[in-house]
């Protein structure tokens, strides 16, 4: 920020991690009672408690329960429903052992219904009166105290009792086991009593159905004529014959086909030129193959000699027509007595196909018998199969579960049985005092937070620059307090004092003066030094010093301010400007019927309205009588020469003026000034009084050098960095012995006329 930062570029600056953070840590004293408040009442509250044991035991379980019926077909499942089926069981179980059937019994078994201890749940012997509760009530109260807990991954489950008396604990959780492992053992028992008194009452009957099923599949075989021959094997039989006449049938058939195509082609051949025979034909008769074998030599010799040029009627070939004739109709003859060898041989062929083929369908025939007989042979045959198994199967089982009753099979076992448990498990002392810590902690820190969050006063000097966003010039400390009202730490000041020869009380305005080395005079000249570093080059000539409410200690500051200046060699003149409440001239003993106000009446009386002081180099400059119409007066331009005629005469001008919140001096005085500070007292002045006063300056344009933190209390942390150190003979102190007596007699009444005047000038 600049030297001097205008108040219109003041930030609004909020809630912040550091603001809690320097909230817990100023009130850790706070914090730290709560918790230690917190965790002592936990720590008693859990010492009071009474002790809780528990008592443990391991049971296993095996879902595969043993089923007299056995697995019925469609029973087994898929793996997933087997998966979902144990689920079903292990979470039955864990509910059983808490049922109220087991609790109740175990109530019976042990009469805790009458036991005043249990029902109050104390140590053994605690209480000696009688109780006598319900079954059902007592039943309760022991399934509350009962925990069930599977084991994951595992057929294992944990089952644990708590009670307060480590002995009754193990007696009364292996009772409850004892009852829930016999209890299901007694259902296993139960149900198989049940089953193998069902399996006898069926025995009977499915005797008398198996019988019953023999005798009707005798008499089907009776009556059908059916020998021991099975209707599987007649069957066979029937299909190999039946395979037989096809074979035949086809091979006829085949055969005439051949006889007919081969018939077929004789009748192709023709009448003139019989020698075109098929060759199959000529293969098979060595008769017909002689007879073309003479026709075709006949055909040739006929025409060589028409070749030769010899007629018709010549002799020899006449006698060779003659020869050719003769040979073809002996040929034609044996062709024609072959197609009706062929013709009987396919009328042959169809009178045996016509056999084959009834001979055919009366095997089909009997057949289809057949089918209808093995449908009926074979339901009466199923019929038997069934009550056969069925009456297997029920002896099986009726002798399987009378075994299963004599062995008495239970499918839960108990692991590891209960023991007498030695540490309690309640009340947690370790975890109850953490918790109890933790807990106070953060109510401490709740508290803490809560409480910087409702007060809403300015302590730390880091909150004046954060939540106002202003130049912090110093922090002035709080002034000693009387012996009568500091206690112990005012007795030991009150002795020191009196060793040093010191008065016991030096007025806070002029600390600075009469107590040069004290720490309150080092954090006036911090203050001094930060004012004429924020502007080097131009010097604030003229300071208003304001505060925003009444009772903040800006004339303290003011004094602080004028007297570190003077100190520094400056001529300084004090003004006060409050025409409300005066009060400089009371700090410095003098009278208030001449001042400031009689220079706005009397121009002439400029220069004599300055008193020297007790401070070198200091003039003041009182308030003089007090006008009923302040603001216009400090508006006025006589009072703006006035302010001009002592920046003429002096170095520094120090203006003392009212609230700015309360009048509107303030505000108009500041338009006066080359700078304005403003004084906030510690834990008092509250944040948003102090951002309506700056937010006052800033709408008349005032320029401000920055805010002093007045009446701070150094010795906490939050001011670790504002300490100062007095110089002793033997080294430095924090607690800064006074400064020499001051020279001036102790306050005297007020003079009736002041004793000079001096004009520095």
């Amino acid at each position: 920020m600049n030297p001097a930062t205008p108040v219109s570029e003041l930030p609004d600056v909020r809630l912040s991690a550091l603001t809690l953070w320097l909230a817990i840590r100023k009130n850790r004293l706070l914090v730290a009672i709560l918790t230690a408040l917190v965790t002592a009442g936990m720590a008693f509250y859990t010492l009071g408690q009474t002790k809780i044991f528990e008592a443990t035991a391991t049971i296993v379980f095996d879902p595969n329960v043993p089923r007299p019926l056995g697995d019925q077909p469609g029973n087994s499942g898929s793996d997933q429903s087997s998966y979902w089926n144990n689920v079903e069981y292990y979470t039955t179980q864990n509910w059983m052992i808490r049922s109220m059937r087991v609790a109740s019994q175990v109530v019976k078994d042990l009469e805790l219904n009458k036991d005043p201890n249990f029902l109050a749940n104390v140590p053994a012997g605690s209480l000696k009166k009688e109780a006598s509760g319900s079954v059902e009530d007592t039943a309760a109260i022991l399934m509350k105290r009962l925990k069930v807990e599977p084991i994951k991954d595992s057929r294992l489950t944990t089952v644990s009792l708590r009670d307060a008396d480590p002995k009754r604990a193990q007696h009364i959780l292996s009772a409850v086991v004892d009852t829930y492992t016999q209890d299901n053992l007694d259902d296993v028992f139960e149900s198989a009593t049940t089953a193998a008194d069902w399996l006898r009452g069926q025995v009977g009957g499915l005797r008398n159905d198996l019988e019953s099923s023999e005798l009707a599949l005798h008499q089907f075989k009776m009556d059908r004529n059916i020998l021991s021959v099975s209707i599987d094997d007649q069957s066979n039989m029937l299909r190999a014959e039946m395979t037989q006449l096809n074979q035949a049938l086809t091979e006829r058939r085949t055969q005439r086909e051949r006889v007919v195509s081969r018939l077929a082609e004789l009748r192709k051949v023709p009448a003139d030129n019989p020698a075109e025979l098929p060759a199959q034909e000529l293969l098979a008769s060595a008769t017909l193959g002689s007879l073309r074998g003479r026709f075709v030599d006949a055909d040739r010799a006929l025409k060589a000699l028409q070749a030769e040029g010899r007629g018709e009627n010549h002799p020899s070939t006449r006698s060779a027509q003659a020869q050719l004739d003769s040979v073809r109709a002996a040929l034609l003859a044996e062709v024609k007595n072959i197609q009706e060898s062929y013709a009987r041989d396919a009328t042959g062929f169809e009178h045996e196909i016509a056999g084959l083929r009834g001979l055919y369908d009366a095997a089909e025939k009997r057949a289809l018998d057949l089918n209808l007989l093995e449908i009926e042979y074979g339901r009466l045959r199923r019929g038997k199969e069934t009550n056969e198994k069925l009456f297997s199967l029920v002896i099986e089982r009726s002798k399987e579960t009378d075994l299963t009753r004599a062995l008495r099979i239970n499918n839960v076992r108990v692991v590891d049985r209960p023991l007498v448990p030695q540490l309690p498990v309640t009340p947690n002392v370790p975890l109850n005092i953490a918790g109890g810590v933790a807990a106070g902690l953060a109510l401490g820190l709740l508290a803490a937070i809560g409480k910087e969050q409702l007060d809403r006063t300015l302590k730390a000097p880091d909150e004046v620059e954060r939540e106002l966003g202003a130049v912090l010039l110093g922090v002035l400390p709080a002034a000693p307090l009387a012996p009568a009202q500091a206690g112990r730490r005012g007795a030991r000041e009150a002795r020191r004092r009196a060793a040093a020869a010191e008065p016991d009380h030096v007025p806070i305005e002029l600390t600075v003066h009469l107590r040069p080395t004290s720490g309150h005079t080092e954090a006036a000249r911090a203050i001094r030094t930060n004012i004429v570093f924020m502007s080097p080059d131009n010097p604030h000539k003229t300071l208003l010093i304001t505060s925003a409410v009444p009772s903040e200690g800006k004339t303290t500051v003011a004094c602080a301010i004028a007297t570190t200046m003077a100190q520094a060699g400056q001529r300084v003149v004090l003004v006060d400007c409050d025409l409300r409440r005066p009060r400089l001239h009371s700090v410095f003993r003098r009278r208030n019927d001449f001042g400031v106000t009689s220079a706005l009446l009397d121009r002439s009386v400029q220069d004599a309205i300055v008193f020297e002081t007790e401070v070198p180099n200091l003039w003041l400059a009182p308030t003089g009588p007090i006008p009923p119409n302040p603001a216009e007066l400090l508006h006025s331009d006589a009072f703006r020469g006035v302010l001009n005629r002592l920046q003429e005469r002096f170095d520094r001008v120090i203006i003392d003026s009212p609230p700015i919140i309360a009048v509107t001096d303030a505000a108009v005085l500041s338009t006066l000034v080359d700078g304005v500070v403003v004084v906030v007292r510690a834990s008092k002045t509250t944040k948003e009084l102090v951002r309506r006063a700056l937010k006052s300056l800033r709408d008349v344009g005032s320029q401000l050098v920055g805010v002093v933190l007045n009446a701070a209390d150094v010795e906490d942390d939050s001011y670790s960095a504002y300490k100062y150190y007095s110089y002793r003979g033997e080294g430095y102190s924090s607690k800064a012995p006074p400064g020499p007596p001051s020279p001036s007699a102790p306050p005297a009444p007020e003079r009736a006329e002041p004793t000079h005047h001096i004009n520095p000038s």
